[in-house]
C-alpha cells in the first residue's frame, strides 16, 4: 500500500489507517478473535497505519493481543482522552496504554480533544518528557481548530491533526485542512465512512443494538436517514458504475485531498479490511469529483449527538 510523510519530514505511513474504535466494541460487541483476525488482515494488506486511544473501551487490549509478534510491523497511534490533561493523569494513562497496547513506546501519542481548562504549555511540556523517555516518538492532536493547533506547535511539534472530515460532513475543509496544507501538519481524517452511513449497509428503519454508539446519532434517525440514505445511494450507484462499492468511493474521495495524508477506517472484520484496502489504488479525477459534487447536490450532514 502506498505511504505518505506525516507532517513535515515526518515518519512514512500508510494512505490508509486501521481505526480500532470498532473492535474495542464501540459499534457493538466484536468477538475478540474477529477483531484480532481484521488487525491481522490490515497488517498483511499494508494497512500498517493503527489508530486506538485509551478511551476506545477494549480497544487497546485487543490490538495488544493482535499485535504480539507483529508490534514492528505497524506504525502505532493511541490518543490521551477525556478531560484530564494533567501532568499526573498523563503518566499514568500513557504507561496504562503501553501495558495494554503491549508495547515499550507509542508511535504517536495524541490528545484527543483541546483541554482549555488545562494549560497547553504544561501539557506539551508533559509530552516532551515522554518523548525524551523514550515512551512516544511523534505527537499529535485530535479535533483541534487551527488556533488549537497553532498555540499547542508553540511548546513542540506537532506532526498530525485528526479532524472529522467525509463526503457528507465537510466543515474540515474551511478551516483545519487549509492550515495543515500550509504548515506542514499531516491530517489524519476519522469517520470516513461516517460511522457506516457510507458503507451502505444500512437501511432507513435499521435498529442498532444499545451498545451501539449510533443509537445516539441524528443521521440514523427517523425522516433525516432517509433523506440521507437518497443522498448515500446515489453516491453508491456511480461507485457501482465503476466497478466499486460506496465504501471505497467515500475513502478515495477523501485521500483526493491533497491536504490528506491518511483516512482513518474502522472495521470489525478481515473480509471489511480487505474489501475498505482496495481504494488505496483508486485515483479520482477532478471530473469524478465534479459529477459527485451534482449527484450529492450540495447536501452536507448536520451531526448532533444525544
Amino acid at each position: 500500500m502506498k505511504t505518505k510523510a506525516l507532517g513535515k519530514d515526518g515518519p512514512q505511513v500508510s494512505i490508509i489507517c486501521f481505526g480500532a474504535w470498532p473492535i474495542g466494541g464501540g459499534l457493538g460487541s466484536v468477538p475478540e478473535e474477529q477483531g484480532i483476525a481484521a488487525v491481522h488482515a490490515a497488517l498483511d494488506v499494508g494497512m500498517t497505519f493503527i489508530d486506538t486511544a485509551e478511551g476506545y473501551q477494549t480497544s487497546e487490549s485487543a490490538l495488544g493481543k493482535a499485535l504480539k509478534g507483529r508490534r514492528h510491523e505497524a506504525f502505532l497511534a493511541t490518543k490521551l482522552s477525556g478531560s484530564d490533561h494533567s501532568v499526573a493523569h498523563m503518566n499514568a494513562a500513557i504507561d496504562n496504554s503501553l501495558l495494554e497496547l503491549g508495547t515499550d513506546h507509542i508511535d504517536l501519542y495524541q490528545l484527543h480533544s483541546a483541554q482549555p481548562q488545562w494549560s497547553i504549555a504544561d501539557t506539551m511540556a508533559g509530552l516532551m518528557r515522554l518523548r525524551e523517555q523514550g515512551k512516544i516518538r511523534y505527537i499529535g492532536v485530535s479535533n483541534f481548530s487551527p488556533e488549537q493547533t497553532k498555540e499547542a506547535m508553540e511548546f513542540g511539534p506537532i506532526h498530525s491533526s485528526q479532524p472529522l472530515y467525509n463526503m457528507l460532513w465537510r466543515d474540515s475543509e474551511d478551516d483545519v485542512l487549509p492550515f495543515c496544507l500550509d504548515n506542514g501538519v499531516g491530517v489524519i481524517t476519522h469517520s470516513v465512512l461516517c460511522k457506516g452511513m457510507l458503507a451502505g449497509r444500512h437501511k432507513p428503519g435499521h435498529q442498532f443494538a444499545s451498545d451501539d454508539e449510533r443509537t445516539r446519532f441524528n443521521f440514523f434517525q427517523g425522516d433525516y436517514f432517509q433523506q440521507i440514505y437518497d443522498v448515500v445511494k446515489g453516491l453508491g450507484q456511480w461507485a457501482d458504475d465503476q466497478g466499486r462499492d460506496i465504501a471505497q468511493l467515500a475513502i478515495a474521495w477523501t485521500l483526493a485531498n491533497p491536504a490528506v495524508t491518511s483516512a482513518i477506517v474502522g472495521a470489525k472484520s478481515a473480509e471489511q479490511v480487505q474489501k475498505n484496502s482496495r481504494a488505496a489504488d483508486w485515483k479520482l479525477t477532478e471530473s469524478d469529483l465534479q459529477e459527485l459534487d451534482l449527484i450529492q447536490g450540495g447536501f452536507r450532514l448536520v451531526w448532533i449527538k444525544d
